[in-house]
């Protein structure tokens, strides 16, 4: 789903820090790069996967890009991708953040749905969560996260609008 990040400078991807508003406009090009990427094969995978690369970042409510996309406009790949996605980020460390417990990015998850996440792929992530846990643990055990002293990173305050 991100592989149009290839087209995007280590400056940006790297970033410890809130990224400007121009750096934001060049990252979000990535779902446009990655569809490119993946545009020619005739392969339904990678039909698929290029649906996922370019959509993958539309909200449920409208207000994602690059399209604009709502509801059931968003193909159900990138629906569905849009969640681990963002589940996986919230639980992994980045160049500008530390990784969120798993409950706490399901809670976000929660108060996402029907404005960022389909209600009903958001019903099932939390039907199954359990389940998602021991998946997410075979590729790599959560880091310990002292919460004494947790906050939000400045780029999810402003994107959660938590």
């Amino acid at each position: 789903h991100d592989v149009g990040k290839i087209g995007i400078p280590d400056s940006i991807l790297m970033k410890p820090g809130k990224l400007t508003e121009k750096e934001f406009e060049t990252m979000k090009t990535h779902t446009t790069i990655g569809a490119k990427l993946l545009s020619r094969s005739k392969s339904g995978i990678l039909q698929m996967a290029r649906d996922i690369a370019l959509y993958h970042h539309e909200k449920f409510n409208g207000q994602g890009y690059p399209r604009g996309l709502s509801g059931q406009a968003i193909p159900l790949p990138a629906r569905i991708v849009a969640i681990a996605d963002t589940f996986d980020a919230l639980t992994s460390k980045r160049p500008y953040k530390d990784p969120y417990p798993p409950e706490m990015a399901l809670d976000i998850i929660r108060n996402e749905r029907g404005r960022h996440f389909d209600p009903r792929i958001t019903d099932i992530f939390m039907e199954y969560f359990p389940e998602f846990l021991k998946i997410r643990e075979t590729i790599g055990s959560f880091a310990q996260v002292d919460l004494a002293g947790f906050m939000l990173s400045e780029r999810d305050r402003e994107f959660f609008e938590i």
